[in-house]
């Protein structure tokens, strides 16, 4: 039987080191380069289309991001920026776009509807549905508040 100490002493030597300074950094400058390639399209768009709007222009960076996003997991690259950035890959709207192509392209060999189709919400499907609920939830409490 062994004693407190000695359990102490075996488990710091047989836990794993943690690389949770190293990830986070990755996560941070990952991510962030995913986020200025998203200001370096907008920049562009306002250039190249002289009269667009703030508005416009971000509807556009977003359909194109989301499109860089799901091609890159088309062609099998996003899920290695995944493992170098872990969250840093996931928060931007990038990270969305795979996570909605991922199942899909998982599921493309059971045909159009049974497969694509029905799989490609599995992941992201519970996050539409929180955010959608969580801004009615504030919508319905901002109302409240403004009849006051």
């Amino acid at each position: 039987m062994i004693g407190k100490k000695e359990y102490i002493d075996l488990v710091k030597e047989t836990t794993p080191k943690s690389r949770e300074v190293k990830t986070l950094i990755l996560a941070f400058v990952i991510g962030g380069f995913i986020c200025c390639i998203g200001e370096f399209i907008g920049d562009m768009l306002k250039l190249i289309i002289k009269d667009i709007g703030e508005v416009t222009t971000a509807q556009f960076t977003s359909c194109i991001l989301i499109f860089i996003g799901s091609l890159l997991t088309g062609l099998g690259v996003y899920d290695k920026i995944g493992k170098v950035a872990g969250a840093g890959s996931i928060v931007p709207i990038t990270g969305f776009a795979n996570s909605v192509v991922s199942p899909a392209m998982e599921f493309n060999r059971e045909g159009m509807i049974l497969g694509v189709m029905s799989k490609m919400f599995v992941v992201a499907g519970p996050i539409i549905v929180s955010g959608v609920t969580a801004s009615i939830a504030v919508g319905v409490v901002y109302f409240i508040i403004g009849l006051f």
